[in-house]
């Protein structure tokens, strides 16, 4: 919305400053914090009062849990998702579609993970609804949004998968990158999911992940800086960047009340929207395979359920004491603090890792 202020330029001195992606993304930063420190606590006193009991604790998860963690209100992604869009809305340029299309997505996966927490709170169980149902829902949306990236984007690039390190190198999947993208969404989504198992263990590298995804964002959609990288340069991009800084200032502000012991969960609500959200930002920039360097530590977590399913299905045997991961170092005798701390050093440095992928060609 400031960014239509640029209309009148000629005739308000300084007004051109909100043409600058940078100044408009630290303006995001700031919005989304300040909207969930405003409302977090009456959204917070509001959720316990509906909710009752809190979010119901999986009976197969850590004993400790049944005990500290029982009664804490679930749904705190309305939170971040509430700084997410006021900031968005007000900083970001909504002429460019990119900024619609993944909005679109972070809000569609937001709504089915609301729905799951609903049917989660109201019967006080640990199961919403469907995998099935869920995953065709979140399928579906992710399909929708991968073709109108495509379909914006207009060239074949739009449809060709870029490989870390090499230069020129692409693999073109015609029309089937769709179906491909639209898999990179869904598991980004889930694998955000799986890794909200503690307090403050998927804000952070979510966080970290958005940062990430800001600067490739604002360098995939300048042309020079583009040219200079040898990446992908995809004309658009660079407006994404001030989403990734709204989803920072609102995890800074949602982090304030989830810092252990949280005082909300994030529930299904966010952590499907963010990871819905980073999947979509991975595409449009051509930054698929990049994302799971970067997101590394969801993979893992996402891995680790994997295995242990396949593995007691076809063995009768469990490789992790518990899985996601993160529960297998609590059987450990790890403390919380120290998985979550732990995990965000993990996160860091995969960040960086995944960030000289954009030099190292």
């Amino acid at each position: 919305m400031f960014y239509w202020l640029t209309d009148l330029a000629g005739t308000i001195p300084g007004i051109n400053v909100f043409r600058y992606i940078t100044f408009r993304t630290g303006g995001a930063m700031v919005t989304g914090a300040l909207v969930v420190f405003m409302f977090g606590p009456w959204i917070i006193d509001h959720l316990r009062l509906a909710q009752g009991k809190g979010q119901p604790i999986r009976a197969d998860g850590p004993p400790t849990h049944l005990v500290t963690k029982k009664g804490t209100p679930t749904m705190g992604g309305l939170m971040i998702l509430a700084g997410l869009l006021v900031a968005t809305l007000l900083w970001a340029n909504l002429r460019n579609p990119y900024v619609w299309i993944v909005l679109g997505v972070t809000l569609g996966f937001g709504f089915v993970g609301f729905y799951d927490d609903y049917l989660k709170v109201t019967k006080q169980t640990d199961a919403g609804f469907s995998a099935r149902t869920r995953l065709a829902v979140e399928g579906l949306i992710a399909l929708v949004a991968c073709s109108l990236i495509v379909w914006v984007g207009r060239d074949q690039s739009a449809t060709a998968l870029a490989i870390p390190f090499l230069k020129e190198f692409t693999i073109n999947f015609g029309w089937f990158f769709v179906f491909f993208a639209a898999f990179i969404v869904v598991g980004a989504g889930n694998a955000v999911n799986l890794t909200d198992g503690l307090d403050g263990l998927a804000i952070v590298p979510v966080m970290i992940a958005a940062g990430s995804f800001g600067m490739i964002a604002y360098l995939a959609g300048n042309a020079v800086f583009a040219e200079y990288l040898q990446i992908r340069y995809v004309a658009g991009t660079g407006e994404l960047a001030v989403l990734c800084g709204a989803v920072l200032g609102a995890g800074l502000g949602f982090l304030w009340f989830n810092a252990p012991p949280a005082s909300i969960f994030m529930g299904d609500t966010g952590s499907l929207a963010l990871g819905g959200m980073l999947g979509a930002i991975a595409v449009a920039t051509k930054h698929e395979i990049v994302l799971a360097v970067i997101g590394g530590l969801f993979v893992l977590e996402a891995v680790s359920v994997i295995v242990q399913v396949a593995s007691f299905k076809l063995t009768g045997k469990r490789i992790f004491r518990m899985a996601p991961i993160h529960h297998h170092f609590e059987q450990l005798g790890w403390t919380e603090p120290q998985i979550v701390i732990r995990f965000w050093i993990v996160s860091v440095m995969l960040a960086l890792a995944g960030l000289s992928t954009l030099k190292l060609r």
